[in-house]
């Protein structure tokens, strides 16, 4: 999976573009943006433009990406092996996980009557 990256022209080339954001300063491609302009936002895709960016939807990529960034980091205090707070079905029986499911469980099934499973308008022989 690719994620864009927002990120400002500061020169633009033939068919290329030098772009800075989130730290960093690259060469890419405009071939499928079209000649951009100085100051102008593209979304990058490895070395690629891919759309135009309005100030307003770069602070929003920027913001998500700021979010991911912030929760991978070994600061966060978020242990990807330690407890997530709640039961993964995993760690679930099989009575557990039907009954999250809304499926019937062993214990509820005598209470429950089976839907029939005969189709509409047939007879039951």
């Amino acid at each position: 999976m690719c994620i864009g990256i927002p990120m400002r022209v500061c020169a633009v080339e033939p068919g290329h573009a030098w772009v800075e954001g989130r730290g960093e300063r690259r060469r890419v491609n405009t071939a499928l943006v079209g000649e951009p302009a100085v100051g102008e936002w593209l979304l990058i895709f490895l070395e690629g433009a891919r759309e135009r960016l309005d100030d307003e939807r770069a602070a929003e990529v920027n913001a998500a990406l700021d979010l991911i960034e912030g929760a991978l980091s070994p600061t966060a205090g978020i242990d990807p092996f330690g407890d997530p707070g709640f039961v993964l079905p995993s760690a679930m029986s099989a009575a557990q996980v039907a009954a999250l499911s809304g499926q019937p469980t062993s214990s509820s099934q005598g209470s429950r009557s089976e839907p029939d499973s005969t189709p509409h308008g047939a007879h039951h022989g």
